[in-house]
């Protein structure tokens, strides 16, 4: 799902506009709704992935809320649940639902089976639940390649169903593609699509264009950055600032291109052009950047993670466009809204969300002034606590290096001061990473300490003990604080006393392991 992904662009200028039938179960509440939706999607716009490979996933009716919370507008699920469908009636949040890879046959080699998806999938919930696209299958292409016979013909029955229901305007169908069906990608100007595909690509861009429907892209400038082994700069592919002597030309156009991401979307542009089609828009139905990885995945680190997500995000919504069509700027969903633990290796495929199964933040975006999207920013309450399941010995050390090196106040953490009980060592970190994690102003990588802590948005305060990012700090906490921070070698004296007259060497080593990137950094 998330292997070797293509991006997509939402043009606002080949955008159609329908006046949606009204129907007997339509509400005030729910005219009003579609209303706004319509307008709303003539704007790039930027959604996320809604994976469920996820352990205790949030209840429908809670992801909802979350959702709503978080101000997130547009979603895709790799399904079409009825759960979620029915907790997303009347709200403004749109959806794309999915017909999964194994049941292409059955869709594909029969009418009456697509008409009754679409009446089962479809019909039984809209309009109350804005369901804007129907994306057939995943990467069909590239991942199945023996199902794509079957591709075109489920496309044009579930099609022919929505005629059929008269939701044809108002709903669309495509299929989401790998970045891989698009040789020579770069330049741009010189990108064709896989000959091996032409014929299917050729009636499939045909009927995207005589429906008005987008071409769907899974593109991850993370893969190719990889995969060059460093010729594409890193900072390119987090559209990080460029020089322009560091920006990529192409030199059939002469057009600078300063990210990956917009190379990739005029790559698709160009390939479509090459088959004498240039009325399609392409949407980005997945991007995103991994946090965590394994030994052959250095870059997959939270701080990148942060960056591209981050970036992404103000690209899109500043209306940033791509160099080959100026006038429109693309609309992008993020792979992925929960980090999918139950997926299997390498590391990085269970490490594509923004946030945890239990909705607290992976890490904190840093989006703000770009509009209502996302209340997972540096503006809101976090705080950083240690994760669950993680041995004692590994705690301490991080713990040790909080209070010593970092320069944490563990003050409040002594025998006899509000936040000792409880006496654990999991109730001891958390105070302690709150409070580095406090005094270095929530900065990126802050709360991680070799990966056993983690921000969450729910305040961790308890009876007396108030911890140092909370609201309810008092004046008399916060000199405390102060007076702490200027007798620092003298109060990490005391809390070494207290936790281990003597500290093994592995935690020396475990401590100089944290501390160095700290240095570095700053």
């Amino acid at each position: 799902m998330a292997n070797s992904k293509l991006t997509t662009l939402l043009s606002t200028l080949i955008f159609f506009y329908f006046t949606v039938p009204s129907t007997g179960k339509s509400s005030t509440l729910v005219q009003e709704i579609k209303q706004q939706s319509q307008q709303q999607d003539t704007e790039p716009f930027v959604g996320v992935n809604i994976g469920t490979d996820v352990s205790n996933l949030l209840s429908p009716t809670d992801l909802v809320s979350f959702l709503q919370v978080q101000k997130i507008s547009h979603i895709r699920l790799y399904d079409a649940n009825p759960d979620i469908l029915k907790a997303l009636a009347k709200t403004k949040i749109r959806v794309i639902i999915s017909v999964p890879n194994n049941q292409l046959l059955a869709i594909g080699s029969s009418n009456t089976t697509a008409a009754s998806w679409i009446g089962r999938n479809v019909v039984a919930y809209y309009p109350e639940t804005l369901i804007t696209d129907i994306a057939v299958g995943d990467e069909v292409l590239t991942t199945v390649p023996s199902s794509a016979p079957l591709l075109l013909p489920a496309i044009l029955s579930l099609y022919s169903a929505l005629v059929a229901a008269n939701l044809h305007t108002q709903i669309k169908v495509s299929t989401p593609h790998a970045a891989s069906i698009i040789l020579d990608s770069f330049p741009p100007s010189q990108a064709f699509f896989n000959q091996s595909l032409t014929s299917v690509m050729v009636h499939l861009l045909q009927f995207l264009s005589r429906t008005g429907s987008p071409l769907m892209m899974n593109l991850y400038p993370y893969y190719v950055f990889m995969e060059t082994k460093g010729v594409v700069p890193l900072d390119n592919s987090l559209f990080k600032p460029l020089t322009p002597s560091k920006e990529m030309v192409d030199p059939n156009t002469l057009l600078h291109y300063t990210n990956m991401l917009d190379a990739m979307i005029d790559a698709a542009y160009a390939s479509m052009k090459n088959l004498n089609v240039t009325d399609v828009v392409v949407l980005v139905t997945e991007s995103g950047w991994p946090s965590k990885g394994d030994s052959k995945e250095p870059y997959a680190t939270i701080d990148n993670a942060d960056t591209y997500n981050s970036n992404l995000i103000k690209h899109v919504l500043d209306r940033s466009a791509t160099p080959l069509h100026p006038e429109i700027t693309s609309s992008v969903y993020i792979y992925e809204l929960f980090n999918e633990d139950l997926r299997s290796p390498p590391v990085s495929e269970a490490n594509w969300g923004l946030f945890y199964s239990n909705s607290a933040p992976v890490y904190l975006l840093h989006v703000s002034g770009s509009g209502a999207f996302l209340a997972n920013d540096t503006t809101n309450q976090t705080y950083c606590i240690a994760m669950n399941g993680v041995d004692s010995k590994t705690l301490q050390a991080a713990l040790d290096w909080a209070c010593g090196p970092g320069r944490a106040n563990c003050s409040e953490i002594q025998p006899g001061e509000n936040c000792y009980q409880p006496s654990n060592m999991k109730n001891h970190a958390s105070y302690a990473f709150d409070s580095y994690y406090q005094k270095e102003r929530k900065a990126s990588g802050s709360c991680d300490f070799k990966g056993v802590a983690m921000i969450t948005t729910t305040d961790p305060s308890h009876g007396s003990c108030v911890f140092p990012g909370s609201k309810k700090v008092s004046n008399m906490t916060r000199t405390v604080e102060n007076l702490t921070e200027a007798s620092g070698a003298a109060e990490r004296l005391k809390f070494n006393t207290f936790h281990s007259s003597q500290i093994s060497a592995t935690t020396i080593a475990f401590c100089i392991m944290l501390f160095i990137p700290f240095v570095t950094t700053r």
